[in-house]
């Protein structure tokens, strides 16, 4: 357990020591107005308190991934506690703090549109296709896992069977989507979201508790950190980079954060609203890590063999995830609450993996529609302009409700990553067009170069390449944009020398 806690000491250093140092990187500017102020229209430009914004932020950002994402990871061993520690530090808080801020200084610019206008027409073309695609998934998924867990806890009632309840649900769910979506971000989101978001850190807290009370065992930094337990023999790298996304760095947040780049009052605020909810969620992320790993040895084999007992509680884990005959982590998150917590464990475990996804699908669909707005120009003040926009996107989030998603969802982990690398590449670009230190988003980009590429090389849905090859290819891939950005920075460096000359000149 010492590893355990050296982590989260480790995380709340790097929000006060690395927090810092990127923040004066950044330069930011109190004295500056924000969008908040300076575009105010009463819809989505809503100056709101900072523990609003951050808890807003946080519940954003959140919603199940550090939990669900964080069940997965450990099973590839005690790995996971170094990427969600360093990944978290230096990509993800690094990332999500430098996609807010540059939003703020862009206007509230989404996402597409920072890409744009740092990567050029083509890329930001691509951006909005990529983040469209994502969100409208992220969104019709979390509606459909949402209702589905709903239904089975109210299957049976006034005489509906499972699929009835289930398609209640769904309506239901979706009615609320599209409210949040519509109306002012203060009139659902920002009374609501404070609420779940602060009962997620308290279910988050109880289960710490767990893990200090409980008897279970929890593998340290030393127990063969680069070997990995993954039932399917699936490597460390690049597989767990993919598979902690919300705990560690996730393309996602690039979607959410510009949400509240439009609500902070204060540039000064920054660190603590998106650098500091990234923090907070990497220790989510670390408790819900390790208190699976100490549940499932609690329930495997008593006192096993000291030989085994590395092996024995990463067999547990895994069969308690495909208890039903599909992994299912929400299975688990039930389990240890109600078992740890009791009752209001339960109540806990409802709101965390139910309103936890309705809250991430919600600001989906409402990111969705701001970056279509921002791609046609149109003001989002009048209703109707909203609806024009909304409308679209739920009748394909309905449509898809119909599609089987088991394949097309496996690729989502993948885009979201991929969604991260290239915001990343965009940070680098924007930090040294304006003269800061780009080494903070430029090697953390070449790092996520390797893993996606890599990955989709590799992995079993894609093309299934040899490990080997895959490594060497993302390697190459990260090395060439390494060069890239180096030879543009060379360039951008002599346009300066040169424009400085000829002013001396004219002098």
């Amino acid at each position: 357990m010492i590893t355990f806690f050296v982590c989260l000491v480790a995380l709340v250093l790097g929000y006060l020591l690395y927090g810092v140092f990127v923040e004066k990187v950044f330069g930011v500017e109190p004295e500056r107005a924000t969008p908040s102020h300076r575009l105010a229209d009463g819809v989505d430009y809503v100056a709101m308190p900072t523990w609003r914004v951050y808890l807003i932020q946080f519940l954003n950002i959140a919603g199940t991934g550090p939990i669900f994402g964080a069940i997965m990871g450990i099973l590839f061993g005690p790995s996971a506690y170094i990427w969600i520690v360093g990944g978290c530090i230096f990509m993800g808080a690094v990332h999500d703090y430098l996609c807010g801020m540059i939003s703020i200084r862009q206007d509230g610019a989404s996402l597409p549109e920072m890409v744009g206008n740092e990567l050029g027409q083509g890329a930001r073309q691509a951006m909005r296709g990529l983040s469209l695609l994502l969100l409208v998934l992220v969104g019709t998924v979390f509606v459909t896992t949402a209702a589905g867990l709903l239904a089975t806890m109210t299957h049976g009632t006034w005489g509906f069977d499972l699929a009835s309840w289930r398609w209640i649900w769904i309506g239901l769910v979706f009615v609320y989507c599209i409210l949040a979506t519509l109306l002012p971000i203060d009139t659902l989101i920002g009374r609501l979201y404070p609420i779940f978001g602060a009962a997620l850190l308290i279910m988050a807290i109880g289960v710490g508790y767990g893990i200090v009370t409980r008897d279970g065992w929890i593998p340290e930094i030393t127990h063969a950190p680069f070997v990995s337990h993954h039932p399917k023999g699936l490597p460390i790298f690049p597989f767990l980079c993919i598979t902690i996304a919300c705990g560690a760095i996730s393309g996602f947040h690039a979607t959410q954060s510009p949400l509240m780049a439009r609500c902070l009052e204060n540039e000064r605020r920054g660190r603590f609203v998106f650098y500091g909810a990234m923090i907070t969620e990497g220790i989510v992320a670390m408790i819900w890590a390790a208190a699976a790993i100490k549940f499932a040895a609690s329930q495997s084999v008593a006192d096993p063999p000291l030989a085994s007992k590395a092996n024995v509680p990463y067999q547990a884990l895994s069969a308690i995830l495909s208890s039903n005959g599909s992994t299912n982590p929400a299975l688990l998150v039930n389990l240890i609450c109600t078992t740890w917590m009791g009752r209001i464990g339960a109540l806990l475990a409802v709101l965390g993996v139910v309103a936890a996804p309705i809250t991430s699908g919600d600001t989906a669909y409402r990111s969705a529609r701001l970056i279509v707005a921002d791609f046609l120009h149109l003001n989002q003040h009048k209703i109707v302009n909203r609806l024009v926009l909304a409308c679209p996107i739920f009748a394909i989030s309905a449509a898809l409700v119909f599609v089987d998603f088991d394949v097309l969802w496996r690729y989502f982990a993948w885009t979201n990553q991929t969604l991260a690398t290239c915001f990343l590449w965009t940070a680098a670009v924007w930090l040294h067009r304006h003269g800061r230190n780009a080494w903070i988003a430029f090697l953390p980009a070449v790092f996520m170069t390797v893993v996606i590429t890599s990955y989709i090389l590799a992995a079993p849905e894609g093309f299934r390449l040899p490990q080997t090859i895959s490594l060497v290819v993302g390697f190459v891939a990260a090395i060439s944009l390494a060069i890239w950005f180096l030879r543009f920075m060379r360039r951008s460096k002599d346009n300066i020398n040169c424009d400085n000359q000829e002013d001396n000149e004219v002098k």
